[in-house]
């Protein structure tokens, strides 16, 4: 492995590791990022045949579970394991922290209405005639939403640290389906024996 690729390595797991130790105690929210992750290889696949259908499925099963795990089931209290507060925790999160994602979620949500509105946006579609047509535009800008949304954040990242961080960072997101069902496959037969927290994990 050449130096630059292995730089590029450690970056990457660095930022897993970081992911993981800080936001990812709660073995529900572990389990609903399995089901994320399943779902969002099924996208990948959908990609090739139908990108509308497959942004589709992405932000309402994947991103969806992904984001509730974060924003209903993780102990956000002082972590005990990693003594830092909450707060420093979303102060250095390299990705989108949950101030961010409400943003982009709320763009997520109001992307319907705007469509619903505005049928064919401004000329961008031809204006939909029923409900299969709109899913389908709907489709599009959500893939859309989706890639402005990593571009935006690479080059936020670009700015403030650089733009290895940048694409490290992308990088990972593409692959998180991947890393995360290694991870957490587990996770649903912990909660199955009662374990709500990975061990050592106390909510504050």
């Amino acid at each position: 492995m050449t130096p630059t690729l292995n730089r590029l390595s450690l970056d990457l797991a660095a930022q897993r590791w970081d992911d993981h130790r800080y936001y990812h105690h709660s073995r529900i929210n572990q389990s609903l990022h399995l089901l994320s992750a399943i779902s969002f290889l099924v996208a990948y696949g959908l990609l090739a045949v139908d990108p509308a259908w497959a942004a589709l499925l992405a932000w309402t099963v994947s991103m969806v579970s992904r984001q509730a795990g974060h924003f209903f089931f993780e102990p956000k209290g002082f972590d005990e394991i990693n003594q830092v507060t909450h707060e420093y925790k979303e102060a250095v999160k390299v990705g989108y922290n949950l101030r961010r994602k409400v943003v982009l979620m709320l763009a997520w949500a109001g992307t319907p209405v705007l469509l619903w509105l505005q049928p064919g946006l401004w000329g961008a579609f031809e204006p939909h005639t029923d409900t299969g047509s709109f899913l389908h535009q709907l489709g599009w800008m959500w893939l859309w939403l989706g890639v402005g949304g990593l571009v935006l954040r690479v080059l936020q990242l670009w700015a403030t640290q650089s733009l290895r961080t940048g694409l490290v960072w992308a990088i990972k997101i593409v692959t998180d389906p991947f890393h995360d069902i290694q991870l957490y496959w587990r996770a649903p037969l912990h909660l199955l024996r009662g374990e709500w927290l990975e061990p050592g994990a106390r909510r504050a």
